[in-house]
């Protein structure tokens, strides 16, 4: 087996995160302080903006490692910061989704066998009566296909990434092309620790709304439609 479809890496090998924000504002020192004990560990913390116009920016700077402008678009964004981000391993997360204590060891000992991608269970927090539920759901779903979503934190080696050919630059469902394309390579990690994520999603369109509107798209999807068109469907898409 190589050593890519091993997911084995050298040792001291590097982790990086690459957080792509748009009028972030609210959420973004929040994030980056949660993720200040890896930075002092070393983990390259690189937030790709898209063009906020908010403060977003200005908030970000002093808590990043480096704060880079990209055309909006969140597949376009998390290349642009994978690319200039100097870890051996990236991760990909979400300006609203908190990783669990001790990330960075608990993805070097994922990738350390025989995976080279992985993600986390993600437990949504409690701002709705279903979000134990839509948790549950997600994490099951995941382990069942292999497909992930971006709220997962999914995470992988530098060498997986540069493989496949890095996100497809599409407008929505980026996460799941993403992950048939790294399910190619070698089966994800399912990590059972979680990742934190918001649900203001949810709060702001309904949670029933929300799950079938999500769920809808993702079948046209699956049936072919092209993400331009489930783009302009989904109003409230990135």
């Amino acid at each position: 087996m190589s050593t890519l479809a091993s997911g084995k890496r050298s040792s001291g090998s590097s982790l990086g995160v690459i957080v792509p924000v748009l009028n972030e504002a609210e959420t973004i020192e929040a994030c980056l302080a949660a993720l200040s004990p890896l930075r002092e560990r070393g983990v390259d913390i690189v937030v790709v903006d898209g063009g906020s116009e908010d403060d977003t920016v200005a908030r970000a700077r002093p808590l990043a490692s480096r704060v880079l402008n990209c055309e909006r678009g969140r597949a376009r964004q998390m290349n642009h910061g994978g690319l200039k981000n100097s870890g051996d391993c990236l991760v990909f997360l979400h300006a609203d989704t908190r990783l669990p204590q001790g990330a960075d060891l608990l993805i070097e000992k994922a990738l350390g066998d025989s995976n080279c991608w992985g993600r986390f269970d993600v437990e949504i927090e409690k701002g709705f009566a279903l979000a134990g539920l839509v948790s549950w759901s997600m994490n099951v779903r995941s382990r069942l296909t292999g497909i992930m979503t971006g709220d997962q934190a999914i995470f992988m080696t530098r060498e997986a990434f540069e493989a496949i050919g890095h996100f497809p630059d599409q407008p929505i469902m980026e996460d799941i092309a993403m992950s048939r394309r790294l399910c190619r390579l070698s089966r994800p990690a399912c990590l059972a620790q979680r990742v934190t994520t918001s649900a203001r999603r949810w709060q702001q369109h309904g949670p029933l709304r929300t799950i079938f509107t999500m769920w809808w798209l993702r079948l046209r999807y699956w049936c072919g439609a092209s993400p331009k068109v489930l783009a302009r469907d989904y109003k409230h898409v990135r």
